[in-house]
């Protein structure tokens, strides 16, 4: 939205609608302050956007721009860090200096310095906050807006989010606002008072994700410039050479059972499942399929990655290693499936892998086994 005012003046003060126009399902992109305060909010339909906000005027997203900002921006912060992280497409920029302290001085006169030099070298005004993780900043980020800045000292982190709504903490979603909301749970220290168990009965799966929220904890680190997105990885050589179907799924789910507990234990879900098969006579196949909503669960991941299986293995050479890869990693969705069977369903496995891992945390990983990954 600071882009479009750069670029024309006339849009100060009036209403604005960054949306794809003529599409049949078109969704706000972004949104000036005044739409805002009129009700407009991020991928609301446009349709109803504009019975919400009838004077706004509606600009196509241009994310060429877009795109050339944030990497000048990215330049821009370079001398003060190396560890700069672009958000997904939301025009937040994280910059970690933690340690430069010595070098370049406090780290309030950093954030200073380096939004006077964004305003100067491009006439963009950006909001900056600094904080502990990136939880934080970009919560505080959200109460100054259009403009302004926000510091959130280290130890603070809870007192600065319990009075605030559940709407302002980034990775809570709507489907959670309203579940939570059936309860008269509208602010952070209301929901605070829960525990995980509390929470689950309320969300499901999310419970732990959510619960981390409202206590202020963010452990995802700022990647480095350049860095590759994380992903799950985890493979296994077979002894000796195979083309046996059953011993390849009973390999293949406890590669499953491994990266769903790695995705689990980081509160994150995969959206794309990939495989790498190495035959006897050294030829590679990778395959990879979408995982629509993402998921951590078992059962879930079992049935993509035998969807790719299929897909990768269409020769009849013995296999020699088997590669499973979740990434395109994200927060565990909101959405619940739209059927009450389905919907059961869903949270019966997921309350059967919630128990599962809380059985192998105390007794050991081995403690349980699923039959399919037993030796006939």
């Amino acid at each position: 939205m600071a882009v479009e005012r750069v670029l024309d003046h006339r849009l100060d003060g009036r209403p604005v609608i960054i949306a794809p126009q003529g599409a049949v399902r078109a969704t706000v992109y972004d949104m000036s302050e005044e739409a805002f305060q009129a009700g407009v909010r991020k991928q609301m339909a446009l349709g109803q956007a504009l019975r919400r906000c009838r004077d706004a005027r509606v600009l196509p997203p241009r994310l060429h721009r877009y795109g050339k900002v944030m990497e000048r921006m990215r330049k821009a912060a370079l001398p003060y860090s190396h560890l700069i992280e672009t958000g997904e497409d939301d025009g937040h920029l994280f910059v970690d200096i933690t340690g430069s302290g010595r070098l370049l001085g406090p780290p309030v006169d950093v954030a200073w310095r380096l939004g006077r030099h964004i305003q100067e070298d491009m006439n963009l005004a950006p909001i900056w906050s600094l904080a502990s993780n990136k939880l934080i900043a970009k919560t505080a980020s959200r109460l100054v807006k259009p403009t302004g800045e926000y510091v959130v000292e280290p130890g603070d982190e809870a007192a600065f989010l319990s009075t605030l709504p559940l709407y302002l903490i980034p990775g809570i979603e709507s489907g959670d606002l309203t579940r939570l909301g059936d309860f008269n749970i509208t602010r952070v220290f209301e929901a605070c008072r829960l525990t995980v168990d509390q929470l689950q009965a309320i969300v499901g799966q999310r419970a732990p994700f959510i619960h981390d929220r409202l206590q202020g904890v963010d452990l995802s680190p700022v990647r480095r410039t350049g860095q590759p997105p994380p992903k799950i990885v985890h493979d296994i050589a077979f002894g000796d050479d195979t083309n046996d179907r059953e011993q390849v799924e009973r390999c293949l789910y406890r590669l499953v059972e491994q990266a769903g507990r790695d995705l689990r234990r980081q509160t994150l879900a995969a959206r794309r499942i990939g495989m790498r098969l190495e035959h006897s006579d050294g030829v590679r196949r990778i395959r990879q399929v979408a995982a629509n909503p993402a998921t951590a669960n078992d059962f879930t991941l079992f049935a993509h990655a035998l969807r790719v299986l299929t897909l990768t293995w269409i020769r009849r050479t013995r296999l020699r290693r088997m590669t499973l890869i979740c990434d395109r990693l994200t927060y565990p969705p909101a959405q619940r499936p739209l059927f009450t069977s389905e919907r059961r369903h869903m949270e019966k496995q997921d309350r059967l892998v919630a128990a599962i891992d809380c059985i192998r945390r105390r007794f050991g990983a081995r403690a349980v086994n699923l039959g399919r990954t037993l030796v006939a």
